[in-house]
């Protein structure tokens, strides 16, 4: 696991967005991972952006999101569908056949977990996931006492992650308390994965996913399992961190070790101040 940790939530968007866009240079057919919530808004301003000016193109991708609310309509204005629409996908050259949620809509919400998994291997399997994390560890809607091997299926939400999310509902507004998710055992098989956290909210959860114990009651700590993973972090997230200091040695040793071997990596200002 790359721990990056950079001044501010600024710069943790620009990481994670200049990432994603030297992905789309390698590979203009990359199949993308995609997350919602309120960490990625700033990272997808900047890849429309980037899309508007002409430094990357969506037209090749594919895309599948992470997870969606059970008993929505797409048209609901809370559902992951009309996110991705208004934070993305409305403003980037991506064709819309190319983009997949799952689908929270469905009568057979059993039939449309297994038909997603199905769809993700027929893409060749994610290149790039990304990922936010919960306040209670989870990643996608994969909560507490997830199994580690899980795939896509239905999830009940717990209290904490509902307390989270009520802010988006009316109080007359009927909010869900279920979702189809992708498994851990799912994101697992990306090739790569990005996660991104900001925030002192998150710091608890960030350090027991980094150096807490790998277990099943913080499911973010799977990702000491994937051989690829980047967790890019403001200086908030990263304030429970026992060994923050190391981390940020580490990636300076790191950039000087690709400038050496003339890789690339996303551009990457690191503070020069300890947490």
């Amino acid at each position: 696991m790359r721990v990056v940790i950079l001044p501010n939530a600024e710069a943790v968007a620009r990481f994670g967005a200049d990432l994603v866009v030297e992905q789309l240079h390698t590979r203009p057919d990359s199949v993308l991972g995609l997350a919602t919530g309120s960490t990625p808004v700033a990272l997808y301003k900047r890849l429309v952006q980037a899309c508007r000016t002409g430094r990357v193109s969506f037209s090749r991708a594919r895309t599948f999101n992470l997870d969606e609310y059970l008993g929505l309509e797409r048209c609901h204005p809370q559902s992951y569908h009309q996110y991705m629409r208004h934070h993305l996908f409305a403003h980037i050259d991506i064709p819309p056949e190319h983009t997949a949620l799952p689908a929270g809509d469905t009568e057979d919400a059993f039939a449309a977990c297994e038909d997603y998994e199905r769809r993700i291997r027929a893409s060749g399997g994610i290149d790039l996931q990304l990922l936010g994390i919960g306040r209670n560890g989870h990643i996608g809607f994969n909560e507490p006492t997830s199994s580690l091997g899980s795939r896509t299926r239905i999830k009940t939400l717990t209290q904490a992650t509902i307390d989270d999310n009520a802010r988006f509902y009316k109080d007359d507004e009927c909010q869900p308390h279920m979702a189809i998710t992708m498994g851990i055992g799912t994101i697992l098989e990306a090739r790569r994965i990005l996660l991104l956290a900001t925030g002192p909210a998150k710091a608890k959860a960030v350090s027991r996913m980094i150096e807490g114990p790998l277990g099943a009651f913080c499911p973010a700590s799977a990702l000491q399992l994937h051989p690829d993973t980047i967790v890019a972090i403001d200086q908030a997230a990263a304030s429970n961190l026992v060994h923050g200091d190391f981390y940020q040695h580490v990636e300076k040793e790191h950039q000087q070790l690709l400038g050496r071997t003339g890789r690339h990596s996303a551009p990457l200002s690191l503070p020069t101040t300890k947490q």
